[in-house]
């Protein structure tokens, strides 16, 4: 654990960017496939570049401000701009999303473990132990999670990518056609569901820039475009296999990847691998819940200008917990809140602030500059 104060550690734009792909990753390649060929069918894949691509712009916001406002974090930003009193106004959204967010990944583990893995033991169980596990970690600062979250990410792709190599024997190509047998209608709702689940979370990022070291921020904007590439890539690959696999019958699997390790053989040898994307599931969602929740007591921290945002880390853990005894109704309820509230609450949290504060940023400079 770094003894140092937040604002004190420091982390290279590699280490940023390895953050960013984990958690923009973490629990979605195996939760997003699944529930997006259900809504999208064969042009699934076209839904996550769309998708995709409104995350990139977000992404090109959030790079813009840190280009004209550089060591400053979005709060920062917004308090220089538009006053702490409309930054804690327009962050209200933003605050009550971040921690349903840490609530639902968790949910997402313990919904798992129960439906497919440990039926008989009580959910309550392995969201106490993810939510500790997580404060934990974020506890220990971004140092920590930086060097950890390298390693993990790298066992979670081979993890990921041996699953889907092993499967090739079940892949049919003809599967994927047609493309679009209902029209864009389809294609368009997913892309719906795949914005609020991930890629409105780009705006995570914000938090976490003026942690980047000096000497390795001018490379950050590659860095970060690359590692959201990479995230659009694997689960776009990841899609098209699973339709491969499994054909008509692939949106009614909601964890895509897990049925499609139970189905792995090789040479009578390698069979039943689903324990691998059980563990992948919970490792990426450690990572992402880590992230969320240290973004979300940071955010509090700079919002209310407090020195050590440690303070907050154990009881939002508490609170997040409470909420998942609470707070959802079985994972119907957290399907429909995914599928239909996140697009909309997420956009309300992240795209509208983000905006706001850019389009004040650009006002000024142009204000600034027709003075000067």
């Amino acid at each position: 654990m770094s003894d140092r104060k937040p604002e004190q550690q420091e982390i290279s734009s590699f280490q940023l960017g390895v953050i960013f792909f984990a958690y923009m990753t973490g629990s979605s390649i195996i939760n997003i496939p699944g529930p997006l060929i259900g809504r999208a069918y064969n042009g699934a894949w076209l839904s996550l570049l769309i998708s995709g691509a409104l995350g990139f712009c977000i992404l090109a916001c959030i790079l813009f401000l840190n280009q004209r406002y550089p060591g400053l974090s979005f709060v920062e930003c917004g308090q220089r701009l538009i006053g702490t009193w409309l930054t804690i106004m327009i962050s209200i959204f933003t605050l009550s999303f971040l921690l349903q967010m840490i609530s639902g990944i968790v949910l997402d583990i313990g919904l798992f473990m129960v439906s497919s893995m440990m039926r008989e033991t009580p959910l309550y169980v392995f969201t106490f132990l993810a939510f500790a596990i997580s404060a934990a970690t974020a506890y220990a600062g971004i140092e920590v999670i930086a060097r950890m979250f390298t390693l993990i990410a790298i066992v979670l792709l081979l993890m990921i990518g041996l699953v889907l190599v092993l499967a090739l024997n079940h892949y049919n190509p003809s599967s994927l056609l047609p493309i679009m047998p209902d029209g864009m209608k389809p294609i368009l709702h997913g892309a719906y569901f795949t914005f609020g689940f991930p890629y409105v979370e780009v705006f995570l990022i914000a938090m976490l820039l003026p942690f980047v070291s000096k000497e390795t921020s001018p490379k950050l904007p590659r860095t970060l475009l690359t590692s959201l590439a990479l995230n659009v890539l694997i689960i776009c690959i990841s899609s098209i296999c699973t339709i491969m696999a499994f054909g008509p019958l692939a949106g009614k699997r909601p964890y895509a990847l897990f049925s499609l390790a139970h189905i792995v053989e090789f040479q009578e040898i390698v069979q039943r691998i689903e324990s691998i994307i059980g563990i992948s599931l919970i490792l990426g969602s450690f990572m992402k819940t880590t992230v969320t929740l240290y973004v979300l007591s940071l955010y509090l921290t700079q919002l209310f200008k407090l020195s050590d945002n440690r303070i907050f880390i154990m009881p939002l853990a508490l609170l997040g917990f409470m909420i998942t005894l609470v707070g959802f109704d079985g994972s119907a309820e957290w399907t429909e809140i995914v599928s239909v509230l996140h697009p909309i609450w997420g956009s309300a949290a992240f795209v509208v602030p983000l905006l706001l504060v850019m389009v004040v940023a650009i006002f000024k400079g142009k204000i600034l500059n027709g003075k000067s």
